[in-house]
């Protein structure tokens, strides 16, 4: 394996050990994750809420119950397999990997995130809302 390919490989088994374990252990059974502290202390859901169900579709292929059990988790999954692909074609060229969030994007990222927890939180936001266990 050329040199250049071990950063990715090991971002890959860093991200794929934990996402397998959510594969496998159904995060819509209660009982095995615990309860989201946010929503356990103030009954709004953080923009995280629903995540491990998102994660527990995607690893199955089911890109509609991933986007329904939280949207954003889904697009952030997506956004980033598709940077660790060019990650790994250009490593496999022999070029830098190039992907740098500049101030501007960070913030924006932010505000979304932040909106996204607003939004799921309004009554008319239940299409965002994670589905009750």
């Amino acid at each position: 394996m050329p040199r250049r390919l071990v950063r990715p490989l090991a971002a890959l088994l860093a991200v794929a050990m934990p996402t397998a374990f959510v594969a496998a252990v159904d995060p819509n059974t209660p009982g095995h994750y615990p309860v989201c502290p946010v929503l356990e202390a103030t009954g709004w859901f953080c923009p995280g809420c629903g995540g491990l169900r998102s994660v527990h579709a995607l690893s199955r292929g089911d890109l509609l119950t991933a986007a329904h059990d939280n949207l954003m988790v889904t697009l952030l999954v997506l956004t980033a397999l598709a940077l660790w692909v060019r990650w790994t074609v250009r490593a496999v060229r022999g070029r830098p990997a190039g992907v740098r969030l500049t101030a501007r994007q960070t913030v924006v990222l932010l505000l979304a995130l932040a909106l996204f927890s607003v939004l799921r939180n309004l009554p008319g936001g239940f299409g965002l809302a994670p589905p009750a266990v």
